[in-house]
């Protein structure tokens, strides 16, 4: 199957093909966050501490952002396609082998695996998808679709996984989730269209987009942005527990999921004409999520409230800075967003191991410290978003009509 030449032809068929890569980010999530809804579980299972379940999501983030720009790099050249297939089959392993293992050492080997996978994935099939959209216009619209999987991944997989792990056990999880991969892989092979790589220059390298002074503003605001996103969300489930949040786990991810998938509807259209304000609105009602957690505790209605803002936060985080990397460079989308991933997935693992440090030294107040951190940085993400405006203007800003 192959591409069509006019503009709506390609539309028509492009609307399958993003829904398809959605499905992709869909489980690349899930294989990341899952520890997150079972950690209880899995830290019982284990017979390890708290903070080692959360290491296995930090630890998945780092081995992304070590493997993203070598590797991104590295591949460059291979055909989009078959990379894929190549990730879907990691992803699918690296999930079976942590539902079958009883050693914590294999199951960080695997997680490291997926993590890998992950680190190549990620801005792979975001310039994948940009190279399949009919118009320039149309990435940051073809961006937010692929990674709605992203959101819909957090909204809806991440509690069916929970209830799945809290009915049938922590394993079956993961044995699950890798049975989702090879369908989705198989789905793949046949309907996917073949893209070419393309081969590494000067021009096109890590080090030549890093010296982009629009790519570092944006690679900051994603380190800040994932950073106060991610730093509490590893460990959500302790959250609810200290909230004494009514409803539990369960209610909490369904409310974050329900902000979450309303954001990205809105993004959907908006993104492209009103990328700076987007950015700085999504970070500020994030704050005030923060805000809310801190000063009302587990007050009934206003904690419910605070999650579905901080969901309606979470939605477009991966959308946002991808697009407004990608909307950077003329060329090189591939490495780009590979280093924007690289940045991404670095930041999740310095939240996530910060966190880890509040909970071992402040046994009792940890979380509550983890809320004011991300507090913290999502302040200092609205100051620089706020003031960045000739870097977050995208192009259609400049022509109403464009």
């Amino acid at each position: 199957m192959s591409t069509t030449s006019t503009s709506n032809e390609k539309l028509t068929f492009s609307w399958f093909v993003f829904g398809l890569m959605a499905s992709v980010t869909f489980v690349g999530i899930l294989s990341e966050l899952v520890p997150s809804g079972i950690l209880p579980q899995m830290t019982e299972g284990l017979g390890v501490e708290e903070s080692e379940v959360g290491f296995l999501v930090g630890v998945y983030a780092l081995a992304s952002a070590i493997a993203a720009i070598p590797l991104v790099s590295a591949t460059l050249a291979l055909n989009r396609k078959t990379l894929l297939m190549a990730l879907l089959a990691g992803f699918a392993v690296a999930n079976i082998v942590v539902g079958l293992s009883s050693s914590y050492a294999v199951i960080i080997a695997a997680r490291i695996v997926g993590g890998i996978c992950a680190g190549v994935m990620w801005p792979m099939i975001a310039a994948y998808g940009t190279r399949l959209a009919p118009e320039k216009n149309m990435h940051g619209k073809a961006i937010t679709v692929i990674m709605s999987g992203n959101t819909l991944g957090i909204s809806i997989g991440l509690p069916a996984m929970t209830a799945i792990g809290l009915t049938f056990g922590w394993r079956s999880v993961f044995m699950v989730l890798g049975a989702i991969v090879a369908v989705i892989a198989v789905l793949s092979h046949f309907y996917l269209p073949e893209v070419k790589g393309e081969k590494l220059s000067k021009s096109n390298s890590p080090l030549a987009v890093l010296k982009m002074p629009s790519i570092q503003i944006v690679l900051l605001l994603t380190f800040l942005g994932v950073a106060a996103h991610y730093g509490i969300y590893t460990y959500i489930t302790l959250l609810v527990e200290l909230l004494g949040f009514a409803g539990g786990i369960g209610v909490a991810l369904l409310i974050f999921g329900i902000g979450s998938v309303i954001s990205v509807i809105v993004s959907a259209k908006y993104i492209d004409a009103y990328l700076r304000p987007m950015i700085v609105l999504m970070l500020g009602v994030g704050g005030i999520s923060m805000a809310m957690f801190l000063a009302f505790n587990g007050t009934i209605g206003i904690s419910h409230v605070a999650f579905f803002l901080w969901g309606l936060a979470f939605g477009p985080l991966v959308t946002m800075f991808q697009t407004a990397v990608s909307k950077q460079v003329e060329n090189a989308k591939d490495i780009a967003t590979s280093v924007q991933s690289s940045v991404f997935n670095l930041s999740i693992m310095i939240a996530t191991w910060v966190g880890g440090l509040l909970l071992s030294q402040f046994p009792t107040t940890g979380v509550r410290h983890i809320v004011y951190l991300s507090l913290g940085c999502f302040i200092l993400a609205i100051i620089i978003a706020f003031l960045s405006k000739r870097t977050l203007q995208p192009s259609s800003m400049l022509s109403p009509h464009s």
